[in-house]
């Protein structure tokens, strides 16, 4: 659905499915969308890239986005996968530094780009909203705390399930899970640190388990 043609209600009903973004009051909600401006992406077409200039709020209209960074061999790791209506960015848009990390279109996309001098100049005259800047960044570093965790104490199994799980809460975005999600193997593996070998193979044995089966470019949840 191309979400750039249709009524700014139409819009701001589609976020709502994204749970901060529910939370925020109306008038945070209203400057955000009277803000942004729409990116389309061709697929494999870069957002931002690591160390660019902290240039805004973003929110994944249509279409899915993959954030991550290459390695010294030039290898590309995914550290997440992010569909509609999940809103990224807020850590350069905080504290003015580089982007952490690239941001790059999976597939065709659209994207909500909120400029970041535009909503701090918004900001500072309306400071309490702050908090609801903070409520994102926090819900992130929830998600990463876990992510950690499991990375040190779970096998690959566990690991596959459990990122398999977090797609589809959006990264804790819903409140609703997904039972089929739309994610190619070797993304899968990418963000797991592991071959595509690996990840096949551990989706087998869930698959045999009975905890999820495979479909041809989706993956539907059982458990």
């Amino acid at each position: 659905m191309d979400l750039s043609t249709h009524a700014p209600t139409a819009l701001q009903a589609a976020l709502q499915t994204d749970d901060w973004f529910a939370a925020c009051p109306h008038a945070l909600q209203q400057q955000l969308l009277g803000l942004a401006r729409w990116r389309r992406l061709a697929p494999d077409e870069p957002l931002f890239a690591r160390g660019g200039d902290a240039d805004g709020l973003c929110c994944v209209a249509a279409g899915a986005l993959r954030i991550g960074a290459h390695d010294a061999e030039g290898q590309a790791a995914v550290l997440a996968y992010l569909e509609p209506y999940q809103w990224f960015g807020e850590i350069s848009m905080i504290d003015g530094l580089p982007r952490t990390h690239d941001a790059v279109a999976d597939v065709a996309s659209q994207v909500l780009v909120v400029p970041r001098a535009d909503l701090l100049a918004w900001l500072d005259t309306h400071p309490v909203y702050w908090r609801d800047m903070a409520r994102l960044a926090c819900r992130k570093l929830r998600v990463a705390f876990v992510v950690l965790e499991e990375l040190a104490q779970l096998p690959l199994e566990e690991r596959v399930l459990r990122r398999l799980q977090l797609l589809a809460m959006g990264y804790g975005s819903r409140d609703v899970a997904r039972r089929r999600i739309r994610v190619a193997q070797d993304v899968l593996a990418r963000m797991l640190g592991v071959s595509r070998q690996s990840t096949n193979k551990a989706l087998k044995q869930l698959e045999a388990r009975g905890a999820l089966r495979l479909h041809y470019g989706e993956i539907e949840l059982l458990d």
